[in-house]
Order: structure tokens, then sequence, then C-alpha cells
């Protein structure tokens, strides 16, 4: 008689626990495929911008809590990008809400992802990652030549980063932190949503006076235009001072 030999067992997915973390704990919907991505315009929009203009943002608003946050470390041009979730149908209103605040006629790099859109999940908070990794989030994150520097606003979380040489980490600043690249990618929680709570209730959404919530209106979460008008100013002051800091080219 043939003993029974059992089938080799298949190496697991690190993306299984990211995508349940993401479908069983906050009852998102997921992209097939790895990394893992989060759909848009279900349960939430997203505003993007520079993460220098992001971290001046929520220093601006003060907001210690409140709608969740991610850091995404784009390599390339664009650079380091900050993910703010907001309330599903936002995208749509963004240009609109542009024009009104009187923002549409500059060129701003404030986007928004809605319905038909996906974003790179971040690593959970608290799951076991890859050893090596950098730090998650230093005091400092990293501007251009002549920036000044943008220190992380209280209440955002600071891991130091382990030893080692930075070669091994990934290229560190002196100074200046860089989010970590995870398992799951270059997207970091800087403040992550909660398990067991009703996301939705935390996101900037249109309010039913905008008029009065454009002039900055009381504490809490900021709605959505006020939001939107905090980060279209302080992606306007990263552009000037970006153009600023260029030298000028005589012919």
């Amino acid at each position: 008689m043939i003993p029974t030999v059992p089938h080799p067992r298949r190496p697991l997915d690190p993306s299984d626990p990211v995508r349940q973390w993401y479908e069983n704990e906050l009852g998102w919907a997921t992209v097939p495929g790895v990394p893992v991505r989060l759909v848009t315009g279900l349960r939430f929009d997203v505003l993007d911008v520079p993460a220098e203009a992001g971290y001046a943002a929520l220093r601006h608003l003060r907001a210690g809590t409140g709608s969740p946050v991610a850091l995404h470390t784009g390599h390339g041009a664009r650079g380091e990008r900050m993910r703010f979730l907001v309330a599903a149908g936002s995208a749509d209103e963004l240009p609109g809400l542009l024009d009104w605040l009187e923002w549409g006629a500059l060129t701003l790099d404030l986007g928004a992802i809605g319905a038909g859109g996906s974003i790179e999940a971040p690593w959970p908070p608290g799951m076991p990652g890859t050893p090596g990794t950098a730090q998650l989030l230093g005091p400092q994150i990293s501007a251009p030549p002549g920036t000044p520097r943008i220190s992380a606003p209280p209440g955002m979380p600071r891991v130091p980063p382990p030893p080692g040489p930075a070669s091994a980490q990934g290229a560190v600043s002196p100074g200046a932190g860089s989010p970590v690249t995870s398992p799951q990618g270059a997207a970091v929680w800087l403040r992550p949503p909660e398990p067991g709570c009703e996301v939705e209730s935390s996101l900037p959404a249109m309010s039913a006076l905008p008029a009065l919530s454009a002039v900055g209106g009381g504490g809490g979460a900021p709605d959505l235009v006020r939001l939107v008008d905090t980060m279209a100013t302080q992606c306007h002051r990263v552009r000037l001072r970006r153009a600023c800091a260029q030298p000028l080219a005589f012919s």
C-alpha cells in the first residue's frame, strides 16, 4: 500500500493579513492583487497633497484626533504625499469647492481620488512587520534644499530608528525622518482608522452652512470646506517657496 503523502504546503501570501484586517476589521473593500489596494468612493474618498503641505495643514487645524491620515513615501518627482480620508463624494465636490473658495484659477498640487479609484493600503497599525525597516516617522520630514524644516504635529507617532547602518535601512537624511518601507509597500498610517468605530462619522464632509465653516468654525474634526481651504493655502505656500528656491535662469 502506497503511503499517502500530503501535498506541499503553499507559502502564506504576505498580503492576506493586511487584506483580512481591512475587510474584516474595518469592512473596507479591497482590490485583488498585491500590494493590497483600498477601493475609494464607497466608504471614503481621499484628498492627496504634498507631505510638506499636509503637515502644515495639520498644525494649522490642530487636529490631534479626527479622520484617518496616511503618508505615502512615493519616489520620483512627486515625492512624499499625504492622504486625508474624507467623506465619499468629496472628490466630485473638490473642483467646485476650489472655485467657490477662489482657488480655482491657480495650479495647486491638490488632488482627490473618488469613485472608480483606489489607493495603496497602508500597513495596519500594530501588525508585525519585517526586520530592518527604516524609522516610521522622525521629528522632521525631508524637504527641498532651502526649504525650512517641517516638524510633525503633536500627537503624530514617532518610532526611533533601529540600530544599524543607514545603508541597510534606506537613505535617511541627517536629522530628518523617513517613513518606513513596510512589507505592504510604501504607505503608512500617521493617524490610523479604529476598528469597531464608524469611520464615516469622523470624515470631513460638506457642512450645511459652508459659508460659516469657510471662515473657521468651531473645534472637533474640520469639515470639508475648512479642510480644503487650509490645504489649498498650504499647497500654494509650498509652491511659492519651491519657486523662490529655484535658481534664476539667465539667457
